[in-house]
């Protein structure tokens, strides 16, 4: 059945009935609202606009008690909101709209409140509040997930593993470093994540639609209002009226911080894929993130981690439509823009329970001690470091690496271990090979050698313990990403 055409009545229309004579299709008033979704954004608009109201009153524009009495408007609706109890009308279009009609019918004041100011400035400034939380919340929740993988890490300090190049055993590491190395992806996070942070703490209000307004506010008041102030608490006012009201680069770079942080997790939870399997066999998921198979009773898959690395598409997906929406747009704001705030809504909701997951996947996962070391006993793994022997003997690089390969192919032909070749058939590769030439294979001694800053060795493995717990420990205190 086709959808009525019936139209609204010009009066729920507050915001621009005037104009016409009578109200737009109810298909259309369904097709264009959008206060299904940015519902979310009523704590944000209702600080915008107490923060608007005092810089009115502040100027004179209004009277201190008219000021109050919108204050006091505002913050029973904001209760009745997070009460559950408020009323949504779609045919009001938005959040803004909802609560400014909610307000003037219990304070006739709140006429006023629309004063010098257009929506486009008041979704501008709604969304960077908006910003500046949801990037502090995620930055908490991916540090909640780094404190689960350190403390996973500190769980097996002693643990080596071999460290993969191409899908293929490479060289020895302690897990500890290759449990940092998916730290540092998540730091990155995070720091990107404040810098978003940092360009959204530039107040929007007084804009207006698109050249502000002939009266005469105070924007510098408003954003000390608001929080929009530098680390001297100094007012951060947006410098370009049409700008603001047309840019979605904060959007696009929330969206790119959210998405390349899908990208890492999709990594870690890939490699625990691996490692889970009974090829690999290293780690042991916990029960609470798997599931089994609805016909083979003996399977434990990692359902947690293969989401993980579902949502990753899902992320990229979001700000694939956010550039994809910005681009050939002219100034400054137009309706399609609208549209800007499920995928970005969508990646902060993503982002957070992903962030939750992660660090409940590691807070029960358990390493098979046995079947990493009987992986990392592999000479073949030292094979570099037999390279470095000849090296250290005077012997340069590329005739070293090609000696060593010749050694490879020698334990591949008499079918033995690397480090168990006669040693009249080694110097006969190359002469550089003395008797202690099997010492290589200690792996204690190799992983001492690794002394260098980031590598994998026991005394670069404690100072980045040392450096994570205070990392982590000056996020619990409110410190930024370094």
């Amino acid at each position: 059945m086709a959808k009525s055409t019936k139209t609204a009545r010009p009066s729920q229309q507050a915001t621009w009935g005037g104009r016409f004579t009578s109200g737009p299709a109810e298909l259309m008033l369904a097709f264009s609202e959008s206060v299904s979704f940015d519902r979310r954004l009523a704590p944000f608009d209702i600080a915008g606009s107490k923060a608007h109201s005092a810089m009115l009153a502040h100027t004179g524009i209004i009277t201190a008690a008219e000021r109050d009495a919108i204050h006091a408007g505002l913050d029973a609706i904001l209760a009745e909101i997070d009460a559950g109890k408020f009323m949504w009308d779609v045919k009001l279009e938005d959040v803004h709209m909802n609560i400014e009609q909610a307000l003037t019918r219990r304070v006739p004041a709140a006429a006023k409140l629309h004063t010098a100011r257009s929506r486009n400035d008041q979704v501008a400034t709604d969304m960077r509040l908006y910003l500046k939380h949801a990037c502090a919340q995620l930055s908490e929740k991916i540090a909640a997930a780094q404190r689960a993988i350190l403390a996973a890490a500190a769980a097996h300090a002693d643990v080596l593993v071999p460290g993969y190049t191409h899908l293929q055993r490479a060289q020895p590491v302690y897990l500890a470093h290759h449990l940092f190395a998916w730290l540092e992806m998540l730091q990155r996070d995070r720091a990107r994540l404040a810098e978003t942070a940092a360009r959204a703490n530039w107040c929007p209000l007084g804009s207006g639609a698109i050249a502000g307004t002939t009266l005469p506010i105070d924007r510098e008041f408003t954003a000390k209002q608001l929080g929009f102030v530098d680390a001297r608490g100094r007012p951060q006012v947006t410098q370009n009226s049409m700008d603001t009201v047309a840019d979605r680069d904060l959007f696009i770079e929330f969206a790119h911080a959210c998405a390349l942080f899908g990208v890492h997790i999709s990594r870690i939870a890939e490699d625990l894929i691996l490692w889970s399997s009974a090829e690999f066999k290293f780690v042991e998921l916990p029960d609470a993130f798997c599931t089994g198979s609805s016909l083979m009773p003996q399977k434990k898959n990692p359902d947690s981690c293969e989401l993980l690395r579902g949502k990753s598409a899902r992320l990229q997906g979001n700000l694939h439509t956010l550039l994809t929406l910005a681009k050939g747009l002219p100034l400054t704001y137009n309706r399609d823009l609208q549209e800007d705030k499920p995928p970005l809504f969508d990646s902060h909701d993503q982002t957070a329970i992903c962030a939750d997951v992660l660090a409940g996947t590691f807070t029960g996962l358990k390493m098979n001690r046995d079947k990493c070391a009987a992986a990392v006993a592999d000479p073949a793994l030292l094979a570099t470091d037999l390279a470095d022997y000849l090296v250290e003997r005077g012997v340069p690089f590329r005739e070293a690496h090609h000696a060593v390969g010749a050694v490879v192919r020698a334990a591949e032909t008499l079918n033995v271990p690397l480090n168990e070749i006669p040693l009249a058939e080694i110097q006969k590769i190359h002469p550089a090979y003395a008797k202690d030439w099997t010492q290589v294979f200690d792996l204690k001694r190799a992983m001492q050698k690794r002394r260098g800053t980031g590598m994998p060795g026991p005394q670069q493995i404690k100072k980045q313990f040392a450096r994570w717990k205070k990392l982590i420990a000056e996020t619990r205190k409110g410190g930024n990403a370094e």
